[in-house]
């Protein structure tokens, strides 16, 4: 059993694109379709759909996104972790890589990009910074 199920989410990801696949499959949860969908919002991934019926066997399918050849996820950066999470307030949430990249936040109206997030004026739990 993992125990960062976010962080391990987020290199499977980054893994399965360095190496060229086109698609990926994770283990269902809620909270990974959540972020898999701002991510498609964001233009990170192709697609992302709940496949399956029951608990045991339901995943979610991933298919990556490309442009000229090079996979759109440059890099992650897991911030808040199972040991030591990491809170923010509105105030405190800037542009990551010069507006380039996106922080993942989870706050208490969901999973929110940090533009998002400040739009609604809300502070939350960062959960990752990706670009």
């Amino acid at each position: 059993m993992v125990g960062d199920t976010i962080g391990d989410f987020i290199i499977r990801l980054k893994n399965a694109g360095a190496v060229g696949k086109k698609t990926v499959s994770v283990p269902y949860s809620k909270l990974r379709h959540a972020v898999a969908s701002k991510l498609v919002a964001a233009g990170y991934l192709e697609s992302a759909e709940a496949k399956g019926k029951t608990v045991q066997t339901k995943t979610l399918e991933i298919t990556l996104k490309y442009k000229d050849g090079a996979h759109r996820i440059s890099g992650v950066k897991r911030v808040s972790k199972p040991g030591r999470r990491l809170y923010t307030k509105v105030a405190d949430i800037y542009p990551v890589k010069f507006g380039k990249g996106h922080l993942i936040i989870s706050t208490p109206a969901g999973i929110l990009t940090n533009d998002e997030a400040r739009a609604q004026n809300m502070g939350g739990e960062q959960l990752f910074i990706i670009w």
